[in-house]
């Protein structure tokens, strides 16, 4: 690990709690208001100007995926037990029986209150409003691996088996668009503006799709499987977003080139020594962050050179997520330690307790 001497730390230490055991997922609402986190023991817990509320104790089911609505209303939870939670507010408004299916991906409209999650080889798409399911997929090729709404709301990834099918959600009906590969979409992501759409591959590839272009660039000589995507929604002077691809412990970070015959250059970022289990922009921003196994979560200032390194885990890292105003950083632990920094500002504070 290299050894960062700051002055100026970006971030310190604003909230640490613990949960009973590893830390699955966590989410932010829209507005930042409020932390959502999940954990292998079942359980889930709001956090909230300092304050921990247990909407769910463990009952030694693990629960997985955790995500908000767009307009912050409602929070959805899958797991094991096969059940999809949603809650508005503090209070169970609705439970989803699908045992025996491991629901463990789930993503919300970013237009609308519809969730999408997976079962199996399906995934069904539930209305809060109609508080019913108003759609079934069959992906067919093999259970879903990765579900993505395009940022307009027109469209439904899901990626696993032979690539990835692309729904039009104005016509559930019509055949989807079909991104096929040779090979297994691990992971799968659009960009913010909707122009791009990548997978993260079991071939140890990264394939990106220009939406409407039907002639992918594909990226190969990675260490290992694809296991984590993510793009900035700051987009670089030829107004594309960065892709950030992660592998065993490496990062890449891919730039649009002007000739779309060269495609994408990749800068190659090392730090970790252990698996990377996430990685994610801040929010209007090129600096990246990276959580692994190894107990580091790095700070990549431009997605280039570490700037800062929180630790605080007494095993690794498993989950991280941005504020939506970037104002906090909010990671968890494979031992259930919930941690949140805050951004420093300079005479500035933000309530710490």
């Amino acid at each position: 690990m290299s050894s960062i001497a700051s002055k100026h730390k970006e971030f310190e230490e604003h909230h640490s709690g613990t949960l009973a055991d590893y830390v699955t997922a966590i989410a932010w609402s829209p507005n930042g208001n409020t932390l959502a986190a999940t954990s292998a023991a079942g359980e889930v817990v709001l956090w909230h100007n300092g304050n921990l509320t247990t909407l769910q104790t463990g009952n030694g089911k693990s629960v997985d995926c955790v995500a908000f609505s767009v307009d912050g209303q409602f929070l959805a939870v899958g797991g094991q037990e096969g059940q999809v939670k949603i809650w508005r507010g503090q209070e169970l408004i609705a439970t989803l029986e699908n045992a025996p299916a491991w629901v463990d991906k789930l993503a919300w409209s970013h237009t609308s209150n519809q969730l999408a999650f997976s079962l199996g080889r399906y995934v069904q798409v539930w209305d809060a409003q109609q508080r019913e399911i108003v759609v079934t997929l069959n992906f067919d090729n093999s259970s879903v691996l990765g579900i993505d709404w395009r940022p307009d709301g027109q469209y439904l990834a899901i990626g696993g088996y032979q690539g990835v099918k692309i729904w039009d959600t104005q016509n559930w009906d019509e055949e989807p668009y079909f991104l096929s590969m040779p090979t297994v979409s691990v992971a799968m992501a659009w960009s913010p503006d909707g122009k791009f759409l990548a997978s993260g591959n079991m071939d140890r590839s990264v394939t990106v799709l220009e939406w409407e272009n039907s002639d992918p660039w594909v990226m190969r000589g990675f260490p290992g499987k694809i296991r984590q995507l993510a793009w900035s929604e700051a987009t670089t002077q030829l107004g594309a977003p960065i892709l950030a691809s992660s592998s065993v412990e490496g990062i890449v970070a891919w730039e649009k080139l002007e000739n779309d015959s060269l495609g994408w250059e990749a800068r190659i970022l090392t730090n970790h020594v252990d698996v990377i289990n996430a990685i994610a922009f801040a929010p209007n921003s090129f600096l990246l962050a990276s959580a692994a196994a190894d107990g580091w979560l790095c700070l990549w200032n431009q997605s280039q050179s570490v700037s800062q390194v929180l630790t605080g885990v007494s095993a690794g890292f498993s989950c991280l997520a941005w504020h939506p105003e970037g104002k906090f950083l909010a990671a968890g632990g494979e031992k259930g330690e919930l941690l949140v920094w805050s951004k420093v500002t300079r005479g500035q504070g933000f309530g710490r307790k």
